[in-house]
């Protein structure tokens, strides 16, 4: 589950090698596991090999000369002389005791399987010349195409497109996966992704300390709540969710919802005087509180039983909404902020992140999307490209002092102290009205359980996109609280969870 940069899978292989095994025996394991995909993917047929200068293209290299070992019709297409490579790179184009192709696209012919070992994960400069030319081909070609670690012209740590990348089909890493593999948009260009084990020793990633992971059951798996036998439901949290005007209580409902199906014990929406019969009319297991202004909120919040909240779903970008904030952020209440809750501070963003700085320590989670991101964080926006989505929210839970979860197809959380976590399991038709209210009600019902803020926001983003998943094409936000309960019994089954 831990996910390396480029810098840091370096790292890796550096500590590895110290440690006494050869870059080279590194280079031979992953050529061979890229044998290995390349005979799961076409079985016969001849292949093609695009290797560049570096170990990238050494591992080509390998491949090539292992594939050639098991009867395949196999050719190199080499970027460069073959007497320039250097290092390991050199030794493996002497186990290709064949000649090598030039690089044009011609040379790629019509192949069963094209084997991309053009450039690496460390690409840092836009794609230029001949090996822009020859991505062009390698993607007009027809042929699948196997990537060697990642798809040429993608960085390994940002997931950009560095001026154009080769679509592959699969994508063979070594070790542990880039930030790439799941960031778009070079998630999109690298196809199935699978992992092989090259010989590096687990014990490297206790020096190296990830901070990274991907969004799966096992990064969160000992902060999952689960009801105990002798439990009840007072003691699995009560959460709040605070309802906007008559004319648009829908989002507070299905946050409400989302908190219940989460596993909060008790859910209470607080609602304005004037849509109270609307909003009692709709619920059933829900119930409704007649709050209309911060002061009947902040006497709500006196009682302590109620420990967490979601604020922001159809409330409104107004002082309104801000003064509901400030009042459960000064009640210490475990808290979720979405949608109108942070457009409303856009005008004056740092009087929202010293108001939770100042919080003593209560878990806050913020949850924008792409365009509400910039209205807190103008500064580390998409305008500066050169940043990564994980860079970007990083910084923006250390300049807020809260976990802040980016949406969208590939969502990262991220905490204060540097942990982030990115998902990959939202399928497209997640992106719908509605699903984000969802969301921000699930993650609610987890803080009320207890559950620490980085972890709820993770569960509550992997369980979002299963349930999507589980309802399947056509989804509305109201289906996501209905499959939650099939998602749950999956992960009980998973973890070994008897129900």
């Amino acid at each position: 589950m831990d996910v390396l940069t480029t810098t840091e899978m370096e790292r890796a292989d550096r500590l590895t090698i110290a440690a006494g095994t050869p870059g080279f025996a590194l280079m031979m394991s992953a050529g061979q596991a890229v044998a290995e995909a390349a005979m799961d993917l076409v079985e016969e047929g001849p292949i093609v090999v695009v290797a560049g200068r570096g170990n990238n293209g050494g591992d080509g290299f390998v491949a090539a000369a292992e594939l050639a070992a098991r009867g395949r019709e196999v050719s190199v297409v080499l970027l460069c002389e073959r007497d320039s490579l250097q290092g390991d790179a050199a030794l493996a184009a002497k186990g290709w005791k064949y000649p090598v192709l030039p690089f044009n696209p011609q040379a790629l012919g019509k192949p069963a399987l094209i084997i991309d070992a053009l450039f690496g994960a460390g690409l840092n400069r836009p794609v230029k010349g001949d090996p822009l030319e020859m991505i062009a081909a390698i993607n007009a070609n027809g042929a699948p195409v196997l990537a060697v670690d990642l798809p040429s012209g993608i960085n390994g740590t940002t997931g950009a497109v560095m001026g154009a990348s080769v679509q592959a089909t699969e994508t063979v890493t070594f070790f542990r996966k880039k930030p790439a593999h799941l960031l778009l948009p070079g998630r999109m260009q690298c196809g199935r992704v699978r992992v092989a084990d090259i010989g590096i020793d687990l014990t490297v990633l206790d020096e190296i300390k990830p901070l990274t992971a991907e969004n799966v059951p096992q990064a969160w798996r000992w902060s999952f709540p689960v009801p105990r036998i002798d439990g009840h439901k007072y003691a699995r949290g009560h959460a709040v969710v605070v309802s906007g005007d008559i004319a648009s209580t829908g989002a507070a409902r299905l946050a409400a919802r989302g908190a219940l199906r989460a596993g909060a014990g008790l859910v209470t929406l607080a609602s304005p005087r004037d849509a109270l019969a609307v909003n009692a009319a709709a619920l059933t297991a829900v119930m409704v509180r007649a709050v209309d202004n911060p002061i009947q909120f902040a006497e709500m919040l006196g009682d302590k039983r109620f420990n967490a909240c979601a604020i922001g779903p159809g409330m409104g970008v107004n002082a309104r909404t801000r003064d509901f904030v400030h009042t459960a952020l000064a009640a210490q209440r475990h808290l979720v902020l979405d949608a109108d809750a942070l457009t409303s501070f856009a005008a004056a963003p740092d009087r929202l992140f010293e108001a939770i700085k100042a919080s003593d320590g209560q878990q806050i989670v913020l949850t924008p999307h792409e365009g509400e991101f910039p209205r807190l964080f103008s500064d580390i926006s998409n305008k500066h490209p050169g940043r990564s989505k994980l860079e970007r929210v990083r910084a923006a839970a250390e300049r807020s002092g809260a976990v802040v979860l980016l949406k969208g197809a590939d969502s990262v959380v991220a905490s204060p102290d540097g942990r982030a976590t990115i998902a990959g399991n939202a399928p497209p038709w997640l992106a719908t009205a509605g699903a984000g209210d969802v969301l921000a009600g699930i993650i609610a019902g987890f803080l009320a359980q207890g559950v620490a803020a980085f972890e709820a926001a993770s569960i509550g983003v992997w369980m979002h996109g299963e349930a999507a998943s589980e309802a399947g094409p056509g989804l509305i936000a109201e289906d996501l609280t209905e499959v939650l309960p099939a998602v749950f019994r999956r992960l009980y089954d998973e973890f070994g969870i008897e129900y």
